[in-house]
């Protein structure tokens, strides 16, 4: 019998079922911990953040939803197909904020959410107004009304704890279709943070202005006091994702308060509003729970 033979084939075997087993070991790594292979990331140990079903509004204690741990393979688009914008809209979140190790709230039948607002369809105190603007801060949403009737609605990302935004009634009187932060800067910190369709409604005591306009949505509160809508024009700019932007309620929102006869004339500088809307902010931050009642 030739040992060394059986020695090579022993060793060339045991080599090929090592090999086999690191395999497998990664493709567990990247499929059941995505924190170590993929960026950015959240940890799925600390979801404080990136844990989007810890929020609490009140307008889903009748929907049925469940908890979904974004894995590698997820998006939207992959979970939803065409229903991911009205999934993208329940979460209040864009896609360039749906990456693997967050978690966020998918309803137990999309069709529960087609139609989702948390803004009431008649509200008394716009009936007088020909337009009238509500945001409510514990929803995180805002909507456009035409003398008292919801025209339509859509989530926003107002001020963090220490940065709130400001509650109260207020008066949109100026416009700037393609304004930027002068004190912010993107995340890569390469430019100065873009806010396209910006509608200004509050000059506090030190001078600092808020607006609405268009930014990020992760999902939760995260602005600095302004008031932050979707624009994936915007984001494909700044970020160049997603490659097909479908998302714009910030240009909505903006054509709609100025008017068409503003909108034809604009030319992208900031100008004042002789037509002014009333803005209504009302509630408080929406209550982030200790864990996922999920």
């Amino acid at each position: 019998m030739d040992h060394g033979l059986h020695n090579r084939t022993f060793y060339y075997l045991h080599a090929f079922l090592r090999f086999l087993l690191i395999l497998a070991i990664i493709f567990f790594i990247a499929v059941f911990d995505p924190k170590s292979t993929s960026e950015p990331a959240a940890s799925p140990e600390d979801k404080a953040k990136e844990d989007l079903s810890r929020y609490e509004y009140p307008s889903m204690k009748d929907i049925r939803w469940h908890s979904h741990f974004i894995r590698p393979q997820d998006s939207l688009e992959r979970l939803f197909g065409k229903d991911w914008i009205a999934v993208a809209r329940f979460n209040r979140i864009d896609r360039r904020h749906v990456y693997p190790g967050m978690t966020i709230k998918v309803p137990e039948t999309v069709e529960s959410i087609h139609h989702y607002t948390p803004m009431p369809s008649n509200y008394e105190k716009a009936v007088t107004h020909e337009k009238y603007i509500l945001l409510d801060i514990t929803e995180q949403w805002i909507g456009a009304y035409e003398n008292g009737r919801l025209a339509f609605s859509m989530p926003a990302a107002t001020g963090t704890e220490g940065r709130l935004t400001p509650t109260g009634l207020f008066t949109i009187n100026a416009c700037h279709r393609d304004h930027t932060s002068s004190l912010y800067k993107t995340a890569k910190g390469t430019q100065q943070y873009p806010m396209d369709y910006a509608l200004l409604f509050h000059i506090d005591k030190d001078h600092a202005l808020y607006w609405i306009h268009a930014r990020d949505l992760p999902g939760r509160p995260a602005s600095h006091g302004c008031v932050g809508l979707y624009d994936e024009n915007m984001q494909l700019r700044t970020y160049g994702v997603p490659a097909k932007p479908v998302l714009n309620d910030a240009k909505k929102l903006y054509a709609w308060t100025i008017g068409p006869e503003l909108s034809a004339a604009d030319n992208g500088y900031r100008q004042q509003l002789y037509r002014t809307v009333p803005l209504e902010i009302i509630g408080e931050l929406p209550k982030r729970l200790s864990k996922s009642p999920q």
